[in-house]
């Protein structure tokens, strides 16, 4: 009898009658716009996709062929709408987000669509986008831009979702209906807007061909997430053309596409390019089509090349390019502009505080430089200690009380003709008992006494100046126009009057009659 070892429990091969399913996508319709998008991709039959409806009008729901439906705010709307008013989607959506988490569960992929302009659209897809990008689901939000005759407010609250999308999501694709005018200018009004979910519906389904339909050359949704994770705003364009250049046609009508946002691919730094075909598709024109969307691209970008073959196409080709890597472009260079305007300012503040200390010095002059005149100073006392200590005038020894500076000799030594001679005299402010030297009741008849001391006791006599004795500063010779030659002068010259005796006489002699 024989026994069979055990094979171990990890090493036996195991056949599954279904293999496991590969990425999980979900698409939801958030608004008017969104519900319409998710009806015309489930009439054009995509696969590998499920769809989900949201919105807060409860008319718009019963018309709705998606196989989920979410009512949002059914306490604060009451299943009559959002009014146009983004702030009533915003809370209707936070109202029922338990509901819309369970819907998205086990996504790996979530597409999030709807037309911005409106109050749900608006408000509440830049929320479930949120919840599913918080659950690791890779989120892109393909969206539509009001056409122009909707109004500006419209238009205003659409830039207002878009940067909250932005902030939500990990790529948006832009769609702007005023361009569709430039596909279809013949269309009609309610035509213009099934071109428009129509092109909802080819921005998902571009997206979504690539990771559930299997290519020659396969691409899957690891590519998808290398491509479109974090890489904020993108641009799709998508073509299809027959004829003996068909795929060289294809590619450049997909980069020039109208609806491309930003009109071209240059600066991107990822580039999806998904080329669809019957069996008659060559070699050389898949070449050429790649050739021509590489080198639009950034050097640097990372191109993902998909090739699905699809015999219903038959002489056709379609192109899809889906380039992505514009944030950083879009959001750091109006920075950048900033920065480079306000690197200029401090230049020009530098300059503003020095032309105040100029003026305050030259302001300070005038109020500092000694004063020749106090008329309290008794006349008896000065003119013997300035003649007998040192060579200083005889009124050269005030405390002028009405002068706000405190240091008088720093400004006469800087503005005075011979600041040698100024500091020695201004060292005594008061002249001590010991240095006054008895002088006889006839030395003040004296005519060159007089002549002195009158201008002290406040009288007027006829002064002229001279001109070697006018201060270098001229605002300081405004602000004295009665003023005699500065007292810092180791010369006394008196002014100039009728009586010249006084000019004669000898002061070592006026010395020796006071001994």
């Amino acid at each position: 009898m024989s026994h069979e070892p055990e094979m171990p429990e990890d090493l036996r091969i195991q056949y599954h009658d279904e293999m496991p399913r590969g990425a999980r996508i979900k698409v939801i319709g958030v608004g008017g716009g969104g519900n319409n998008a998710v009806n015309r991709m489930i009439a054009a039959k995509v696969e590998g996709v499920e769809f989900i409806a949201a919105n807060t009008d409860v008319q718009a729901l019963a018309v709705s062929n998606a196989p989920v439906k979410l009512q949002l705010g059914v306490k604060l709307t009451s299943g009559l709408g959002a009014g146009a008013n983004p702030d009533v989607g915003r809370r209707a959506a936070l109202e029922d987000s338990d509901k819309i988490i369970e819907a998205l569960e086990g996504a790996d992929m979530v597409f999030v669509t709807a037309g911005l302009g409106g109050g749900t659209g608006t408000g509440a897809a830049p929320v479930i986008a949120s919840l599913a990008s918080e659950m690791g689901a890779l989120t892109v939000a393909v969206v539509t831009r009001p056409f122009a005759f909707e109004g500006k407010r419209r238009m205003m609250q659409a830039e207002r979702g878009m940067q909250e999308l932005l902030d939500s999501v990990d790529t948006v694709i832009v769609i702007p209906n005023e361009k569709l005018l430039a596909v279809a200018k013949d269309a009609g009004f309610f035509e213009s807007f099934r071109i428009a979910d129509d092109v909802l519906r080819q921005g998902v389904q571009g997206i979504s061909d690539i990771i559930t339909i299997p290519g020659v050359i396969n691409r899957d949704f690891a590519d998808v997430r290398t491509t479109m994770a974090g890489m904020g705003y993108a641009v799709m364009g998508t073509s299809q053309r027959s004829g003996p250049n068909r795929a060289m046609d294809a590619a450049v009508a997909a980069m020039a596409s109208p609806l491309l946002e930003a009109g071209a691919i240059d600066g991107a730094r990822g580039i999806l390019i998904n080329i669809t075909g019957s069996s008659s598709l060559k070699l050389s024109e898949v070449n050429e089509a790649s050739s021509v969307i590489q080198n639009a691209a950034h050097e640097d970008a990372n191109i993902i090349f998909g090739a699905v073959l699809d015999e219903s196409m038959g002489d056709e080709v379609k192109i899809t390019v889906i380039a992505t890597g514009f944030k950083d472009q879009q959001t750091q260079q109006p920075r950048r502009d900033r920065m480079l305007d306000q690197a200029t300012l401090p230049t020009v503040r530098y300059d503003v505080p020095i032309q105040p200390r100029i003026t305050i010095a030259r302001q300070e002059l005038p109020v500092t430089v000694v004063p020749p005149v106090a008329p309290h100073v008794p006349p008896a006392a000065a003119p013997v200690p300035v003649v007998a200590a040192t060579p200083e005038p005889i009124f050269s020894v005030p405390e002028p009380l009405e002068y706000e500076s405190q240091h008088p000799v720093e400004v006469a030594e800087s503005h005075l003709p011979e600041p040698e001679a100024v500091v020695a005299p201004l060292i005594p402010v008061s002249p001590t008992p010991q240095e006054l030297v008895p002088v006889p009741a006839s030395v003040f008849d004296d005519d060159f006494f007089r002549s002195v001391t009158r201008d002290r006791v406040g009288e007027v006599y006829p002064f002229e100046p001279r001109p070697a004795s006018t201060p270098a500063n001229p605002r300081i010779a405004e602000s004295h126009d009665f003023t005699p030659e500065p007292p810092a002068r180791p010369t006394f010259n008196p002014p100039s009057h009728e009586n010249h005796d006084a000019d004669e006489l000898d002061i070592p002699a006026f010395l020796r009659r006071g001994n």
